[in-house]
């Protein structure tokens, strides 16, 4: 499985799926056939995670093709990404602290043994070789992973959100942390996901048998309650003839670039970054990045040391809006250092996908249709 680092690659990716596999995604997109068999699913979220290519590109193309109601469960998988994104922006304390939380835990033996893949589980082990190898596990397979670290080893969920950011070329600050949540029973309190023997047999396609796990485990508790905060993004037309973006929001395509005299785009070194990433994901990254930039020449590559000198001269910046997460944090770290003004740039769509983040996915849902039709994403 190999995952070329060219927004050409996503859009053939796209439409080979949408074409020759996406109608038999709702009743095997559950199978892992390992990692020499995917097409049953369409390995679109690491040029997803980077939006090289958009959620809302991914759905027009979908239902260009084929009736909603054939592809209903493809659909309900994308907007899964934005409802995540959408849940994070309303509460965007539960970042700040499962980043100092992971501060706090003492990396022990169990937890040396789970991240070298050296457990008395093979399935799990297998999984960790293969997501160091690969950069990337099934969705399904990630629920098993999850639920095996928090229930049967007994490990910190934050630990392990921790590790599949460290290796995943898809880490999304939202998707990433917030199904480690679900998981583990803190998104909807009391209700957790736990993994079952006779389910990684039938979904692994009897590769794995006999799994022997602690499927009778409750819920994780936390009682840190998170208020809804009101999305407050400066979003205005533009305020600077400089433009900044960084590596997990790359689409510049449906972008009016005229106006600006300068593009930076720029990844954060593991130097500035709370969760430390793979060099191999961090090399990945900028790959993206030159494969953007060579497509236009306005784009300039820099680092964070070189922005920060640029911050001394230059007070205004347009930003394409980070989300929630490593990047954000850091922009909010120099707007008060360098006493910065910032205007966000929001996707078409996102602000308002993520009202409908105030409730759980089931209330998200509900509003498919209306979203579809706002955003003029159906035929």
């Amino acid at each position: 499985m190999n995952f070329k680092s060219t927004r050409q690659e996503a859009v053939k990716r796209l439409n080979h799926f949408i074409d020759k596999e996406i109608l038999n995604y709702n009743t095997k997109r559950n199978f892992d056939f390992g990692v020499h068999d995917r097409k049953n699913v369409s390995c679109l979220s690491p040029y997803v995670a980077h939006r090289l290519i958009t959620e809302y590109e991914i759905i027009k193309e979908v239902l260009k093709k084929h009736p909603f109601q054939k592809v209903d469960k493809y659909i309900q998988e994308i907007f899964w990404r934005i409802y995540w994104k959408g849940w994070l922006e309303l509460r965007p304390q539960v970042w700040s602290d499962f980043v100092d939380d992971i501060k706090g835990f003492e990396e022990d033996e169990v937890y040396k043994k789970a991240v070298l893949g050296q457990t008395e589980i093979q399935c799990f082990n297998d999984w960790v070789k293969e997501l160091k190898e690969y950069n990337y596990l099934h969705n399904h397979t990630r629920m098993w992973f999850a639920s095996i670290w928090i229930f049967t080893l007994n490990l910190p969920w934050q630990k392990g959100a921790e590790f599949f950011m460290k290796y995943l070329f898809d880490g999304d600050a939202a998707s990433n942390t917030l199904s480690w949540r679900w998981v583990a029973g803190l998104q909807t309190k009391g209700k957790h996901y736990i993994a079952q023997a006779w389910n990684i047999t039938k979904f692994t396609n009897n590769r794995y048998k006999n799994v022997k796990l602690n499927e009778n485990a409750l819920s994780k508790i936390d009682n840190r309650d998170y208020k809804i905060k009101a999305l407050s993004i400066k979003n205005d037309n533009t305020i600077s003839d400089t433009l900044v973006l960084f590596e997990n929001d790359l689409n510049i395509e449906s972008l009016n670039l005229k106006n600006y005299n300068q593009i930076f785009c720029f990844i954060l070194s593991n130097e500035k970054r709370k969760i430390k990433i793979d060099e191999k994901v961090l090399a990945y990254k900028n790959t993206l990045i030159k494969d953007q930039a060579k497509r236009y020449e306005k784009i300039k590559i820099i680092d964070e040391k070189l922005f920060e000198e640029i911050c001394n001269s230059t007070k205004k910046f347009d930003i394409i809006y980070p989300s929630v997460g490593e990047n954000l944090s850091f922009l909010n770290n120099l707007r008060k250092k360098y006493s910065l003004s910032f205007n966000f740039l929001t996707r078409n769509g996102d602000e308002f996908c993520w009202q409908f983040s105030n409730k759980g996915f089931f209330n998200f849902k509900s509003n498919i249709p209306i979203i579809l039709q706002k955003l003029n994403l159906s035929f």
